[in-house]
């Protein structure tokens, strides 16, 4: 790498991790290619929240990030509700529908932001350039040469670039290639918790449950379960993700997702009361069941191995019970925009990526790791696992934890991460 130039930054990747440090990057005029294992752009699942704190995140990285989110974000339908996160209820003594007893709200200054993934995907697929994206690349694995990285994929190709960022989600390969395939840190976790996903057309669930529960995002607590909603797709429909406890060995660690019977579901959740089991019948007779994995019980230590980083889900990806996973990959893509954008690292050729990487590491994972925990954590909250159903010690717990996400300031997380550069850089 001359250190003349920009660097060339392979994305392994090209889900919304992958996406949106692409965005950033090219807005700094850096050069990236992006190599996507499927064939073609898209995210699976359904609605994705982001709180004030990645809407920061975005603006910091592109603009044209926040406004492409902008176009397909749904907030809370009532003008009193636009700063609600979530109402939560109980959900399983309530004895009628629409009728469950409200036990405290949690509110910033953005609300339930929501968007459904594959439509805030395709928002960001209009702002990279065809060409630099590269599809039916499954990664095999990195060699480190003396002046580049060489990426080897499955299908035979072979491609050299300046650094590699594996975006390259929860099973990441280039995290594996980080720490040896055999290491318990290549692999997720299974965290004993599924999730039953859907949506319901907003006209249904109003009939159903009332116009609060449909257009507004609800947290359903009780024993060893609970389920939550909230409107995405411009308010016309609702989403629906039912979690559930089991201390079952997921049946297939190779698959995240398994079809399964709305039956099922009423299984699990024939204790709680008539609201959500109401909320379950008006699901498709066929679901997938999600299986909640993460990074917890052998989270990384660090980031960065040279001139290779991981980030998002690839590095700390976590479950979905604080609805920041996705917003922490964002904030670590305008982390490490920032970083790579750097007159230093872009002067100090190898060694000044190596620094840029090992800051990203050093600034982000104390606050990356602490979110796959706390994430663990508050889901036993909702489902009155760790304080029984005390909702005071419940609120006060679930404000503590989503505060120290929602007020943190991405501008603070820059500068650290620019004086983690200054001490790498010696």
């Amino acid at each position: 790498m001359s250190s003349e130039k920009s660097p060339s930054i392979a994305i392994v990747g090209g889900g919304i991790s992958g996406l949106v440090l692409a965005i950033g990057l090219l807005r700094r005029n850096i050069h990236v290619q992006i190599y996507e294992r499927a064939k073609a752009f898209g995210e699976i699942g359904a609605g994705v929240a982001f709180s004030q704190n990645a809407e920061r995140a975005m603006k910091a990285c592109s603009p044209d990030i926040h406004a492409g989110f902008e176009k397909v974000n749904t907030r809370n339908t009532w003008k009193e509700k636009q700063t609600t996160w979530f109402d939560f209820n109980d959900g399983y003594n309530e004895k009628e529908i629409g009728k469950e007893k409200y036990l405290f709200s949690l509110k910033n200054e953005t609300g339930a932001s929501a968007v459904h993934r594959a439509h805030f995907l395709d928002a960001m697929v209009e702002l990279v350039p065809k060409e630099l994206c590269h599809f039916s690349k499954h990664l095999d694995t990195i060699v480190e040469e003396e002046d580049q990285l060489r990426l080897y994929f499955h299908d035979g190709t072979r491609v050299t670039a300046d650094a590699v960022i594996g975006c390259d989600g929860i099973k990441s390969r280039v995290r594996a290639w980080m720490v040896g395939e055999d290491d318990p840190r290549a692999h997720p976790t299974y965290t004993h918790k599924y999730a039953y996903r859907g949506l319901i057309p907003v006209e249904i669930a109003k009939a159903a449950l009332g116009e609060d529960n449909a257009v507004n995002s609800k947290m359903h607590m009780g024993k060893d379960g609970h389920v939550l909603t909230f409107p995405v797709s411009h308010g016309k429909v609702m989403n629906v993700v039912a979690f559930w406890t089991s201390p079952d060995d997921w049946p297939d660690h190779s698959k995240l997702t398994l079809r399964t019977k709305k039956e099922h579901v009423q299984r699990d959740f024939k204790h709680f009361g008539p609201t959500v089991q109401h909320i379950i019948t008006l699901l498709e007779d066929d679901l997938d069941c999600w299986a909640i994995f993460d990074l917890g019980d052998h989270p990384m230590d660090f980031y960065n191995k040279g001139r290779v980083c991981l980030l998002g889900d690839a590095a700390h990806a976590t479950s979905p019970h604080h609805g920041s996973g996705a917003g922490f990959c964002i904030e670590d893509a305008a982390v490490m925009c920032e970083l790579l954008a750097d007159s230093r690292v872009k002067q100090g050729g190898r060694k000044g990526i190596e620094a840029a990487f090992k800051a990203f590491s050093d600034s982000r994972i104390e606050r990356a790791n602490w979110l796959v925990q706390s994430s663990r954590r508050s889901g036993d909250l909702y489902e009155w696992r760790v304080h029984g159903d005390d909702t005071a010690k419940i609120e006060a717990e679930c404000r503590e934890r989503d505060e120290k996400i929602w007020n943190a300031q991405i501008s603070d997380m820059i500068e650290e991460g620019r004086q983690a550069l200054t001490a790498a850089l010696g």
